[in-house]
């Protein structure tokens, strides 16, 4: 018996056809979930990116857990001044985020490691937990509020008194509230305006009082991103972060190419 292509097609399962269509998630959703690796080229250096999926024991649920390296051999590959590079790694990231795939609501573990010294330490940790909520698309326009708590962690902690804490101690807790939104302009182009408040709640004065700056117990940050889909497996994408402390020229500048497994 002979099959064409149409009769073949019709013999597969719905339920087989409708998996293919969800191996490839929407790359412009910042609550989706999937396998990805990346590389950035930055002001700072170079930038790499892995991301796992993982069974999260619920139909309901989807999970990942992601892994960054920021501002490798900064000196070399990056163009900015001495005092703001390294000549081996800027900083670590780890994210573990869950999201629900009824109700659009997210929750991340994000922990942040940064290996140049502060006013309050020589390296410092900061690790927070926070929800996310996707709200209904309003036109072009969708929006992700978030918001959470967290801890930050230092090396060489200098104490109210002067003094310094040898080792790794808890200086202090904070909390963040924030926003993703995105703006599709075409079915390849997005951008992303993604503005985050962080403000401390507890711990030593030192801390409290100059943890984001001198003088500065609370910051708002601000990430500017221009996507371009490649492919629905492949994107390129421009980020831009600055904060009150410092512009957006002087701020952090990459281009990163992302690829989804």
């Amino acid at each position: 018996m002979k099959y064409t292509l149409l009769s073949l097609l019709t013999l597969l399962p719905l339920t087989t056809i409708a998996a293919e269509e969800k191996e490839v998630q929407d790359m412009s959703d910042p609550l989706a979930v999937y396998t990805q690796a990346g590389f950035g080229v930055t002001d700072k250096g170079i930038n790499l990116k892995i991301g796992q999926t993982y069974d999260t024991g619920d139909k309901s649920t989807a999970g990942m857990n992601i892994i960054e390296v920021k501002g490798i051999y900064g000196d070399v590959f990056g163009f900015r001044d001495d005092d703001k590079t390294t000549d081996s790694i800027d900083s670590f990231r780890f994210r573990n985020f869950g999201t629900n795939l009824t109700n659009g609501r997210a929750t991340q573990i994000d922990a942040n490691y940064n290996l140049k010294a502060s006013l309050v330490s020589d390296e410092s940790m900061d690790v927070s937990y926070s929800f996310i909520q996707a709200l209904p698309p309003q036109g072009i326009f969708t929006f992700y509020p978030l918001a959470g708590a967290g801890i930050s962690v230092g090396e060489n902690v200098l104490e109210d008194d002067g003094s310094y804490d040898s080792g790794y101690s808890t200086m202090g807790a904070y909390a963040l509230v924030g926003m993703y939104a995105k703006v599709t302009i075409t079915d390849k182009i997005w951008l992303n305006y993604n503005p985050f408040w962080l403000t401390t709640v507890a711990g030593s004065d030192n801390y409290k009082d100059n943890y984001y700056g001198a003088n500065q117990s609370n910051i708002l940050t601000h990430e500017f991103v221009a996507s371009y889909q490649i492919n629905p497996r492949m994107n390129l994408r421009y980020f831009a972060n600055w904060n009150k402390n410092v512009n957006f020229a002087d701020g952090d500048h990459r281009i990163e190419f992302n690829y989804q497994l």
